[in-house]
């Protein structure tokens, strides 16, 4: 179930271009720091592709964003007391991922994002989502496959990770049932 507007697609679209033109980009100049094409930054800004996961995550990270304050922007909240059935939701049309932005948008450098990750699914992420943030993966139910670079980690229900330096990274499922996690993330290094 999810709760954010029908429009969603078409709110995003707004934010990223707000969020390119912020920084007095040209949409090459965004399209070069995600590695992502013009053609489909162009498609993205003006709603007409539902962006998936990874391509939210490259361009998150472009702006210096985490993926769920991007959301949650194009979501214009900015309420302190967020309750359960108005956090903001998004599935990932490619995989089923499910993101629930369970903190408030307030000025605060923290930030904490519920994940449910079908079985088989595997969300990928650059390192470029990562330079800004630090990140702690907790597993709530089931288990998750994490790896980051080179290293792989196996983490099962209570077990907590702190991500270490930026390098690419991948959120899996190998198991035969959802895992629940939840990301805490903290803002600078």
């Amino acid at each position: 179930m999810s709760n954010i507007p029908d429009d969603l697609d078409r709110c995003l679209g707004e934010r990223i271009r707000v969020e390119r033109l912020s920084r007095g980009w040209s949409l090459s100049d965004l399209a070069e720091r995600a590695g992502v094409s013009r053609a489909m930054i162009h498609k993205v800004e003006r709603g007409e592709s539902s962006p998936t996961a990874a391509l939210l995550g490259r361009l998150a990270g472009a702006l210096s964003l985490s993926v769920s304050t991007l959301v949650a922007r194009a979501e214009a909240s900015g309420r302190r007391l967020l309750r359960s059935d108005e956090q903001p939701v998004w599935t990932d049309p490619a995989t089923g991922y499910r993101r629930r932005h369970v903190s408030p948008v307030v000025d605060m450098p923290l930030e904490i994002i519920e994940v449910e990750l079908p079985p088989g699914a595997e969300v990928p992420y650059g390192a470029a989502a990562f330079t800004f943030l630090r990140q702690l993966v907790w597993v709530l139910d089931g288990a998750l496959t994490f790896v980051e670079g080179e290293t792989v980690h196996r983490l099962r229900q209570g077990d907590c990770l702190a991500l270490g330096p930026p390098a690419d990274c991948c959120f899996r499922n190998e198991g035969d049932r959802p895992c629940r996690y939840a990301v805490v993330l903290t803002k600078g290094r």
